[in-house]
């Protein structure tokens, strides 16, 4: 049961907790958001009717049928609307999958088809991805990601509302996911709860890209004001543990009717106020705006942008242990061999300490403790002096070692250099994910550029056109004095090292060749990368170079990739 809470199937209805059935009504069963909000907007997502006459029965299917002697399906987790899903197993790569099934006929096959091969080449790994999609034997199956690890947003919110920095990283990485598809011309249009998934590292994830949409014959005449009016509600309910509409749903309950749209500190306490306003900002409707009246988010990228425009709020820190009350004692000036005065309680006789020594032995005594003394201190000043003179010389030492190659030591604190382009390193084939190697040179470390998945192999499948490995070739625009490098990997375990290109060459080098100069020695590196270049390093491109990848979190195979690249000089 565990599995099936963290990764069931996209297309439940979670309204109210109740199960969906196939006789209920499109308008109310496919949101209550649509049919309940405050003023309700006039784009907001709606059902295509379907004619009974076409509708398909599901396909009698049973738990061990494989589809294309491969998926073998384990578990019906829903059966709705002529269609069902399913929990398999990929008997090839030994791992659990979901499986969406319906007729060949239904109304609805050639869109779920072509929603599903949309969402598979976009590539995102912020979302649950399509593995396969496929029309055989008069039935039409997609395959996606199954996260067993990971938890929908439905049980942790009705645990409680969310820490301020926890629905920080929400809105922010669901409205940056978002902000990306709608580039590519994808919506989702069924945002909710249960189609998010937060994983054991905190990060976010969303299924049912386009998919969920299409399964269900939903479609929206403003597409990023529906995906970004669902992203403000969940971070309403993240806020307040409420669904900002007047009906339960998602296991929350609504706001009291005739109140309207109330913002999120005004229904719990101690609510952060600017991610208070932000989601007024996205849930704007019939001019309840934020308190600020600040214009409303009306697309994922300008809710993405006010989430980065605000000050970043950081995780809470762990509580350190208090330390023990200062405790008052009787060496004290005036209170010493004292006793304690306890009002009302025997006092003990405390010891004094003796009188010194007066006798002819004790002076001799004493003035020899002197002389041993006056000799300690004597000795170990010199020695401080001779550590602060050997310190001193050793500072020069590091400052020489620090210079450039003509022996003028460096002028001021290091400056990070412009870079003026960053591509994806693909020397025997066609880069995989060459548009998104900017990524990795945007200053945003939340964005990343990330290889594709490879099986079997770590060193990208050891397939011959991969054999050179891959990474990205960072362009400073210029020959540049370059003194640090500093990197920050997509995930940690990829063995990797960074290159550099003659200063003579004038054009991006597409070959190992093309970069004699070794800044680092290739090894397995961990989650960041930060090399001092002691001697004067000159070059236009720098690359780093990965031969191989990491275990995928996810099971699915290999992948690895970089997510923020910083050169100093």
């Amino acid at each position: 049961m565990a599995e099936r809470s963290t990764a069931a199937v996209d297309v439940a209805d979670n309204s109210g907790d109740k199960p969906l059935t196939a006789k209920a009504d499109k308008a109310t069963t496919d949101g209550v958001e649509a049919e309940n909000k405050v003023g309700t907007h006039k784009d907001t997502e709606r059902a295509e009717p379907e004619s009974p006459a076409r509708a398909a029965q599901p396909p009698e299917l049973h738990s061990g049928h494989k589809l294309a002697k491969r998926y073998r399906l384990e578990e019906c987790v829903t059966r709705l609307e002529g269609f069902s899903s399913w929990r398999a197993v990929d008997e090839k790569l030994r791992r659990a999958v979901g499986v969406h099934l319906l007729p060949a006929d239904h109304p609805r096959a050639r869109p779920v088809l072509a929603a599903a091969r949309s969402a598979a080449l976009l590539g995102d790994p912020r979302f649950v991805q399509v593995l396969d999609a496929v029309e055989e034997n008069d039935l039409v199956y997609v395959v996606h990601e199954w996260l067993p690890d990971a938890t929908e947003l439905t049980p942790l919110l009705a645990a409680g509302p969310m820490e301020p920095h926890d629905a920080y990283q929400l809105v922010s990485q669901v409205s940056q996911a978002m902000a990306a598809a709608h580039r590519e011309g994808l919506a989702h249009l069924r945002l909710h709860p249960g189609s998010v998934l937060r994983t054991e590292s905190g990060q976010y994830r969303i299924r049912g890209l386009a998919v969920m949409a299409a399964l269900r014959g939903i479609t929206s005449e403003h597409p990023q004001r529906t995906d970004t009016e669902a992203i403000g509600a969940l971070l309403y309910a993240a806020l307040t543990q409420r669904w900002p509409y007047e009906s339960n749903a998602h296991g929350l309950s609504g706001l009291p009717k005739g109140v309207g749209l109330i913002a999120p500190d005004q229904v719990r306490a101690g609510v952060h106020r600017g991610l208070s306003e932000l989601a007024m900002r996205a849930l704007v409707n019939d001019g309840a705006t934020a308190s600020r009246q600040e214009q409303p988010c009306t697309t994922p990228e300008e809710l993405a942008k006010a989430v980065a425009a605000m000050p970043r709020i950081r995780p809470p820190e762990s509580a350190f242990a208090t330390p023990p009350a200062y405790q008052r004692t009787n060496y004290q000036r005036g209170t010493y061999g004292q006793p304690p005065q306890h009002p009302g309680r025997a006092t003990q006789p405390v010891p004094v300490p003796p009188p010194p020594l007066q006798s002819r032995t004790g002076r001799a005594l004493k003035w020899s403790v002197s002389a041993l003394l006056i000799a300690a201190l004597g000795l170990g000043s010199w020695q401080l002096a001779d550590t602060l003179l050997k310190d001193g010389n050793q500072s020069k030492d590091d400052q020489h070692s620090q210079s450039t190659g003509d022996g003028l030591p460096k002028k001021g604190p290091l400056k990070r250099l412009p870079i003026a382009a960053g591509t994806e390193f693909s020397p025997l084939t066609a880069p995989f994910s060459g548009d998104k190697a900017s990524m990795a040179v945007d200053k945003n470390p939340n964005s990343a550029w990330i290889t594709g998945a490879f099986y079997g192999h770590a060193n990208f499948g050891n397939l011959s056109n991969r054999a050179d490995g891959s990474g990205i070739v960072v362009d400073l625009g210029s020959v540049k004095d370059v003194s640090r490098i500093e990197v920050t990997m997509f995930r940690q375990g990829q063995t990797a090292e960074i290159l550099a290109a003659d200063p003579s060459t004038d054009s991006t080098p597409t070959a190992l060749s093309g970069f004699p100069q070794r800044v680092t020695k290739l090894d397995t590196v961990g989650q960041h990368i930060k090399v001092d270049i002691k001697k004067s390093l000159k070059t236009r491109y720098v690359l780093i170079h990965i031969t191989e990848l990491p275990p995928d979190i996810n099971g699915n195979g290999y992948r690895g990739g970089i997510s923020e690249i910083k050169v100093s000089g």
